[in-house]
């Protein structure tokens, strides 16, 4: 197998970003808290603006992208020292490849100076997503019930966070 390349996503990335964005949406409408009907209409310059207000990196095989993770730091003058891992998504049959890994590991790398812990939600079932972060060292401070509703189906998210 080629070697999966990690590239922080730009504006002019919006192409691939907008592709594994629906995917994953599609894939995973259980772990997202948007979905793939709202989020396919949107014209392709709001995917421009959501890189250029965030960090998010890409992971590569060749020339085509096959996973995401974004970082989004708080705003408000209390909150400036969290930031939030977001949209985190790993093609299933690069499962097992350490794409997972590489591209927390480079969000964590890219948190900006000030930030002191990054949170996360995992949905409760993704028991894979919550070993991945467990390794990074991320630990478990809560849980939400009913986070999520996908049609009648109510979705647990397991809050995790990591002191940097």
């Amino acid at each position: 197998m080629r070697a999966i390349a990690i590239r922080r996503l730009s504006p002019a990335s919006r192409d691939d970003y907008r592709k594994i964005r629906l995917e994953a949406l599609r894939a995973s409408p259980e772990a997202f808290g948007s979905t793939y009907e709202l989020e396919s209409q949107r014209p392709i310059e709001a995917f421009a603006e959501r890189l250029a207000g965030s960090i998010v990196f890409g992971a590569y095989l060749g020339d085509g992208i096959v996973g995401m993770v974004g970082l989004a730091g708080e705003q408000g003058p209390k909150e400036r020292h969290k930031a939030f891992l977001w949209g985190m998504y790993v093609r299933a049959e690069m499962s097992g490849k350490g794409v997972g890994r590489a591209l927390v590991e480079a969000i964590l790398e890219a948190a900006p100076a000030g930030v002191e812990q990054i949170t996360l939600a995992v949905v409760k079932e993704n028991a894979a997503a919550q070993a991945l972060y467990r390794r990074l060292g991320f630990t478990v401070y809560g849980a939400e019930p009913r986070a999520l509703k996908v049609r009648d189906r109510y979705a647990d998210e397991i809050l995790m966070v990591k002191f940097l």
